[in-house]
């Protein structure tokens, strides 16, 4: 039974149950989760990242967390599509807030997320994280590689991610939103043998080893088909899943940095992520909204329900 009580984020007596707020009030958490700095012992925590110093083309996405958010109440506590379920009958689930990050030294910024998120991933049993541009998931997989053997990686993109990490060889620490995966690569975050990306409609230099689903092949493919090429890739354990909204087409995702022609629909993925229900992730994000392009929240609301199919992915787990 939903809480009667206003203002769930703040007044929620335990991090289970849903809320009782209408979707057009009440403070803005994530799916109306208890805002809260306790972490210890729930089973996923929400976590904002608004960084956006790493993009090349149009910046915008230090905001991406509030409009996630903002988008997420249009959920409301009705057992929640295609889950068929209540989220939070059994899946603890709290709000983290904000990374905290200096506007002024944004050299130190990814130092600050891994920082921050090596400490949440002692407490908590899942980090689904709303950035922030896509440079954030390198911190996020070096924090990530303290506690699992070389990930693999399924990246929803319209971009490799694969360009040279620093134009100087010995500046290692370049890191952008265009190069967070040869980074991850040559680091040693991630299995690039085991790992996937789905599409991509522009070329990089090189692939540094990835499967690639390309745009046209993501179009004539089933949604059922691209799950089991994932499946196949990864063999299925110990998969953190990277979701740039700019994989979609802009047409159902026009507020984002480098939106890219000739991409899938919402409808297409969102299907794609169901059929992944039996992966075993173990973190995920969700990056790229830059509400300041978007219109009508189109893009907002797609990156909130693909956070909220990465609950209900967990939620059917906790359940079974």
């Amino acid at each position: 039974m939903a809480d009667p009580r206003p203002d769930h984020a703040f007044t929620a007596p335990g991090t289970l149950g849903t809320s009782g707020d209408p979707t057009y009030a009440g403070a803005l958490s994530f799916m109306r989760r208890r805002y809260t700095k306790d972490v210890a012992g729930t089973d996923v925590a929400v976590w904002g990242i608004p960084y956006d110093g790493a993009v090349s083309n149009r910046p915008g996405a230090r905001f991406g967390p509030q409009a996630i958010r903002r988008a997420s109440a249009i959920f409301d506590n009705d057992p929640q599509y295609p889950i068929h379920r209540d989220l939070f009958e059994h899946l603890s689930v709290v709000d983290y807030g904000d990374c905290a990050l200096d506007h002024r030294r944004p050299e130190i910024a990814h130092t600050a997320i891994r920082a921050e998120a090596s400490d949440l991933l002692e407490k908590t049993g899942f980090l689904l994280s709303l950035g922030g541009d896509h440079s954030v998931t390198f911190p996020l997989l070096e924090a990530y590689r303290e506690w699992h053997e070389p990930l693999s990686l399924v990246q929803f993109d319209a971009h490799q991610d694969t360009w040279p990490v620093a134009r100087d060889e010995d500046d290692k620490s370049r890191v952008d939103h265009g190069s967070f995966v040869k980074a991850s690569v040559e680091a040693g975050l991630i299995d690039p043998e085991t790992s996937i990306q789905v599409g991509i409609r522009t070329h990089a230099p090189e692939t540094c080893g990835l499967d690639i689903l390309y745009g046209y092949e993501v179009e004539e493919m089933s949604s059922k088909a691209i799950a089991e090429r994932i499946y196949e890739r990864t063999r299925g354990t110990n998969v953190y899943l990277t979701f740039d909204i700019d994989c979609l087409d802009p047409a159902f995702a026009p507020g984002t940095g480098t939106p890219v022609a000739g991409g899938p629909s919402s409808a297409k993925i969102l299907a794609v992520l169901h059929h992944l229900k039996n992966l075993d992730f173990v973190g995920a994000d969700v990056v790229e909204v830059a509400p300041a392009y978007d219109h009508a929240d189109v893009t907002a609301i797609a990156g909130s329900t693909v956070a909220m199919y990465v609950l209900g992915i967990l939620a059917e787990k906790k359940a079974a």
